[in-house]
């Protein structure tokens, strides 16, 4: 019998066994070789803070300020590589044996719509596949920042998304990339990936130092993806005059200390919110977030989108229960967990 790792309240994890669906017609049934999670909003759910705003209410679009709907269980994980091992009668191309990346939890087997699932040459590395999803906001970012040939763009947060986006950043023509991370582990990968210049916050003025390692001007363009109030303050005062902040975290309410009556009232940088899911695209209908996968997943193919490097640690699946909550615990050693079932 199949198994799934679950959530089923704050910081608590099972593994929950389960009968294996009957496929659908357009279905494929996929068993699992390698797995990711997805640390940020996942993270937000497993520790309980994503509970703080109530309930989203998507005909208002707004979070009522109600007791919260209890989002437990819910399934962790985010991505998965395996084999076609079964095919409904009105699958068209997906074959037995094909190698495929899709959408879903910690689960030994999985099943999902034909349309749903990536096909995968023999050689793409695994850990490329997985970062599909962090990718596809990444690539989000730096289209929303509207990054130009020859920018100088500061990166805030070096987890899987903030790694991929130092990678578009390169492939977006930007002049200077700058990283700002306070785990020394990630700020070195960040230089690994394409990073210009490394800015631990804890130990500098970062806003002061963009303004000098950009001749005072500041980064064109501020993309923030750790969620740190600190860091947003950093790219409010770090950001060019008339430049742009891109806003793409998940971040829980940020509470006292922002000042948004400095740097952001005398400098009017544009903040401009990122999230490449939220549908439709600033650029609809010319662009989606089928666009957007469709460009990464070639990018990934080809390997100018990596995840080799990021998608790490890599352990057993059985060994998931005790190694997801390091997830949280132990932030340094787990920028992107992933998983494999031999």
């Amino acid at each position: 019998m199949p198994k799934r790792l679950i959530c089923v309240g704050p910081e608590e994890l099972v593994w929950q066994s389960y009968d294996a669906p009957p496929l659908e017609g357009d279905q494929v049934r996929v068993e699992l070789e390698y797995a990711a999670a997805k640390h940020g909003t996942e993270m937000a759910f497993y520790t309980g803070y994503g509970l703080a705003r109530g309930t989203y209410d998507p005909d208002y679009q707004l979070f009522r300020h109600d007791p919260p709907a209890n989002p437990y269980p819910f399934r962790v994980g985010n991505m998965l590589v395996g084999r076609v091992v079964e095919r409904g009668p009105e699958v068209q191309s997906l074959q037995v044996g094909d190698r495929v990346c899709l959408y879903g939890g910690f689960s030994d087997v999985a099943v999902a719509p034909e349309t749903r699932c990536w096909p995968m040459p023999e050689e793409m590395p695994w850990q490329n596949a997985v970062c599909l999803d962090p990718a596809g906001f990444a690539v989000g970012a730096v289209r929303d920042g509207d990054v130009r040939l020859g920018d100088a763009v500061a990166v805030f947060g070096m987890g899987a998304i903030g790694l991929l986006v130092v990678q578009a950043l390169k492939l977006a023509g930007a002049g200077s990339i700058i990283a700002i991370e306070p785990l020394a582990t990630r700020r070195a990968l960040a230089e690994r990936l394409g990073a210009d210049l490394t800015l631990d916050p804890t130990a500098c003025d970062v806003g002061l130092a963009i303004k000098e390692a950009t001749e005072r001007r500041g980064a064109d363009v501020c993309i923030e993806y750790s969620g740190a109030r600190a860091a947003l303050q950093g790219a409010l005062r770090g950001v060019a005059y008339g430049g742009t902040v891109v806003m793409g975290a998940f971040p829980p309410p940020y509470g006292a200390g922002l000042d948004l009556g400095a740097e952001a009232h005398h400098n009017i940088p544009r903040i401009v919110f990122s999230r490449s899911c939220s549908q439709p695209d600033r650029d609809h209908p010319r662009w989606d977030e089928p666009r957007i996968h469709a460009l990464c997943w070639e990018l990934l193919m080809a390997g100018r989108l990596s995840g080799e490097a990021i998608v790490q640690p890599i352990v057993p699946f059985d060994n998931l229960l005790d190694e997801y909550p390091r997830i949280a615990a132990q932030p340094e050693k787990y920028i992107k967990l992933g998983a494999r079932l031999a």
